[in-house]
């Protein structure tokens, strides 16, 4: 039996259809006046009027001598495990060829995206970290172009955390745009912004909106909306982690989305309890509450299978696993942006410094998708080389299959290879059954 303590408050259909028209009159408006549009932009939703939206190796610089070192130092940290990380899955992709029968050729190419946007969130936290995830793999992949959005601060400049980050991960250029304004001027350039082949990073609801609409004209990561955290735990399971966990997210956007499955009732009384206390001294309290009153859900479960079988189904963006023996499970977690296992394993070490990559699948598309990774930024292609030992293979059942299908012009590319004639004679196509 399930058993839900609390559920969300979900978008109503007018809510969601003012979310398109709003986000489709921006991107038209970029895509017909350009950089005018965005400086428009800016001094509506920013409440900035900038000339220059491309920041300057000078701005760079003085970004620069505003951090301190023990920043400059975490950054350095970071920036080497996650592309420590990158560079591991790197190797995992390989190029090759194979004769698969004899005088057939087939092999496998890896090749970088030439141009890639990233999206790095501004609004209420520099969220450095992830224009380390947005560029670094990319960086690796072999990307020769990589241009970044993002917004800048109410005195009409970069956040200098965010731009020294971005520079410092392999930033080719840094505009100081953001929103759904930014994604449409990365898919369909304007006088500034040369447009990409493919859009990434995470976003709010407008940018996520944004990139639903931009994707065909340009490649996108994946639709990577507010940020979700669930949490299977037991009756082993400390409330006051669990309920510092699910806040840890919250306290990212009111639209985050935080659950709790347990198999224990009076933990998850205790871990409800241990929120309305940790609000009470959380700094970011009014934003965390917002989410999690509007979004948060609790469920109880009666056994633990029943707990895996509700994660599975609402295939969360971060899933951290608080049971006993959390490791043994973990085969039977099977959608999810990506896994923490056990207590310690917290989302946050993944947010910041671990290695692996935090832009990940939101909305239930775990179900069909894995994160941002290095993959993300190459396209892994194949050729085929085929001599005449090959023609003899492949050809006659080439030539046959095209005459059932009735594509002549198929059936003649393939016998003019083999005999030296457009097409073929009676006995070689002569049919055996039908479709």
């Amino acid at each position: 039996m399930i058993e839900i303590l609390k559920d969300q408050q979900p978008m109503t259909p007018m809510e969601k259809g003012q979310l398109e028209s709003t986000v489709s009159s921006i991107i038209d408006k970029v895509r017909s006046e350009g950089d005018a549009a965005l400086k428009a932009f800016l001094k509506q939703f920013d409440n900035v009027e900038l000339d220059r939206l491309k920041a300057t190796q000078e701005d760079i610089a003085e970004a620069k001598k505003q951090l301190p070192l023990t920043l400059l130092d975490d950054m350095a940290f970071s920036i080497e495990r996650i592309r420590a990380f990158a560079e591991a899955q790197r190797r995992t992709l390989t190029e090759f060829e194979q004769e698969m029968i004899p005088g057939v050729h087939l092999g496998q190419r890896v090749i970088p995206i030439e141009a890639v946007g990233a999206y790095v969130p501004g609004g209420r936290y520099p969220l450095l970290s992830s224009a380390q995830m947005a560029i670094i793999p990319a960086k690796v992949a072999g990307v020769s172009q990589i241009r970044v959005c993002t917004p800048p601060s109410k005195d009409g400049r970069i956040h200098p955390a965010v731009l020294v980050a971005a520079h410092l991960s392999g930033a080719d250029e840094i505009f100081a745009v953001g929103g759904a304004q930014a994604i449409a001027a990365l898919a369909y350039g304007t006088e500034s912004i040369r447009p990409v082949n493919k859009i990434t990073g995470p976003g709010n609801r407008f940018v996520t909106e944004a990139k639903r609409q931009v994707h065909g004209v340009v490649g996108i990561d994946l639709l990577a909306g507010p940020s979700e955290v669930l949490v299977v735990a037991d009756e082993t399971a400390k409330p006051a982690y669990v309920a510092a966990d699910l806040l840890a997210q919250s306290e990212h956007d009111v639209h985050t989305q935080a659950i709790l499955v347990s198999t224990s009732r009076p933990l998850a009384q205790a871990v409800l309890a241990e929120i309305e206390s940790q609000l009470e001294t959380l700094p970011t309290a009014a934003t965390a509450r917002a989410s999690w009153e509007n979004r948060g859900i609790v469920i109880v479960t009666d056994t633990l299978e029943e707990a895996i079988d509700t994660a599975n189904d609402l295939a969360s963006e971060h899933l951290h696993v608080q049971i006993k023996d959390a490791y043994l499970h973990r085969e039977k977690f099977t959608n999810y942006g990506s896994l923490f296992l056990g207590e310690d394993a917290t989302v946050v070490f993944s947010d910041k410094v671990c290695g692996t990559n935090h832009i990940l699948p939101t909305s239930r598309a775990a179900k069909y998708t894995g994160g941002v990774w290095v993959g993300t930024f190459l396209k892994v292609v194949t050729y085929q080389r085929v001599d005449r030992a090959g023609v003899e293979r492949l050809a006659p059942h080439c030539v046959r299959q095209s005459h059932r299908e009735g594509l002549i012009g198929h059936l003649r590319s393939a016998n003019i290879r083999l005999t030296g004639e457009l097409d073929a004679k009676p006995e070689a196509v002569q049919e055996i059954g039908q479709f």
